[in-house]
């Protein structure tokens, strides 16, 4: 089962030791959530009326491309959207404030890649069974492929009533992955190229996308598993932070309004146990190479 694991930090920019640098990296490799109960994203003044559903238009999320500064995912007044992104900005730097501190081995390899708003309630929320995040999964990208790089990321819970964000929390990617190994196909030779040419991804997909991919649909497409499987349900609460490898941690969003998060991408190379990411697991169950 998959652990949660409290570290009593209450700064963005806290100065860690090298024990609980060694804590937090041995637990983020095995698979466990990190939680920060103390650690607050403050919403300035201004920034109060963002905190409500019609800022998302008919989309779930709001997303920040660190790169270029655009934002997708709202209809707000040009006003708004300069708080908006001033808002998400402050999320992206904070976020990567707090794993500089917390995380240094990561620094030399470590990118980050959009930052989202997610101010629409989880609970009843339609939408279809592969993006029904309700249901236990493991994150995986269809136009954005990692190749051999990690899913990392940040959310902190700006909830300005109080409500927590409540999680299912499941099995070891391991486990997953033997349960539903048998079930993957191989990609079609030249799919990947294909795609990335006609823009479908950012970039060729590899045969570990391909399967991570299929692991993602398989684990929500499957009733019996979701219902059956060990799994914990945890309460994120208004004012917590947490970080997780997302493409490993199998978690399910039940219900909860107003977060931010931060996705980061880092090589598996760049682990200090690289037997551990779902690149390797996939790659020695399966007996091929995936990249």
């Amino acid at each position: 089962m998959t652990s949660v694991l409290s570290f009593p930090i209450a700064l963005w920019d806290h100065p860690c030791s090298a024990a609980d640098q060694q804590c937090a990296l041995d637990a983020l490799e095995q698979g466990s959530v990190l939680l920060f109960p103390q650690l607050r994203f403050p919403i300035d003044e201004a920034e109060g009326p963002l905190l409500s559903p019609a800022i998302a238009a008919k989309s779930k999320n709001v997303s920040l491309d660190g790169s270029s500064g655009r934002l997708r995912g709202s209809s707000a007044g040009e006003a708004e959207l300069r708080l908006l992104r001033g808002m998400m900005q402050r999320f992206a730097a904070s976020s990567t404030a707090l794993l500089g501190h917390l995380l240094p081995r990561y620094q030399a390899g470590l990118q980050r890649a959009r930052t989202s708003f997610r101010p629409v309630e989880i609970a009843r929320r339609s939408t279809s069974w592969r993006k029904d995040d309700t249901r236990l999964h493991v994150d995986s990208f269809p136009s954005s492929p990692v190749q051999a790089r990690r899913i990392l990321r940040v959310f902190s819970n700006v909830n300005p009533h109080g409500q927590s964000r409540t999680w299912r929390i499941g099995a070891s990617f391991e486990s997953v992955a033997r349960r539903y190994l048998a079930s993957l196909r191989s990609p079609v030779r030249g799919a990947s190229r294909l795609l990335a040419v006609l823009g479908i991804t950012k970039g060729r997909r590899s045969a570990y996308d391909h399967f991570m991919l299929q692991v993602h649909d398989r684990m929500k497409a499957d009733l019996d598993y979701q219902s059956a499987v060990e799994q914990i349900v945890f309460e994120f609460h208004a004012g917590s932070t947490w970080i997780a490898f997302t493409d490993q941690v199998s978690h399910a969003a039940m219900s909860g309004q107003y977060a931010l998060e931060q996705t980061f991408y880092l090589p598996v190379a760049c682990m200090q146990d690289p037997s551990q990411a779902p690149l390797r697991i996939l790659q020695r169950l399966s007996g091929r190479k995936l990249t």
